[in-house]
């Protein structure tokens, strides 16, 4: 089973992951990662993550997901993200960014998890 990378330190537009470049917002699973551009699904703020965010941590393996809201949780998680992910039988958590980083660092030792990860507000 492919491990996914450990963030090493998360700060205000600043994240540092195992294997991968600093940057600001993380897609993260089961053996690798890569930067989170929100551009590629249409994601804002408002009404937040989408299921098109999701469904490459899932086509890699990940059976859990933990979605960061953000610093100060100003990102939203549209409704039919969390059904999209319940209809498929994932584990899902989401919590303020520092929070989540600690919950999947967590769970990335015993579980196939795959993470959002957004720096900022």
């Amino acid at each position: 089973m492919a491990t996914s990378p450990r963030i090493a330190s998360v700060s205000w537009g600043r994240m540092e992951v195992e294997g991968l470049e600093p940057g600001k917002d993380f897609k993260l699973y089961p053996g690798g990662g890569r930067p989170w551009d929100w551009s590629e699904t249409g994601t804002g703020h408002s009404p937040g993550i989408q299921p098109a965010d999701v469904e490459e941590l899932l086509d890699n393996g990940a059976t859990v997901v933990v979605l960061s809201r953000g610093m100060e949780h100003r990102l939203g998680i549209d409704p039919a993200t969390l059904a999209f992910l319940r209809e498929r039988g994932v584990e899902v958590h989401e919590a303020e960014t520092t929070e989540a980083v600690r919950l999947y660092n967590e769970l990335a030792g015993t579980r196939p998890v795959g993470g959002l990860f957004h720096s900022t507000c």
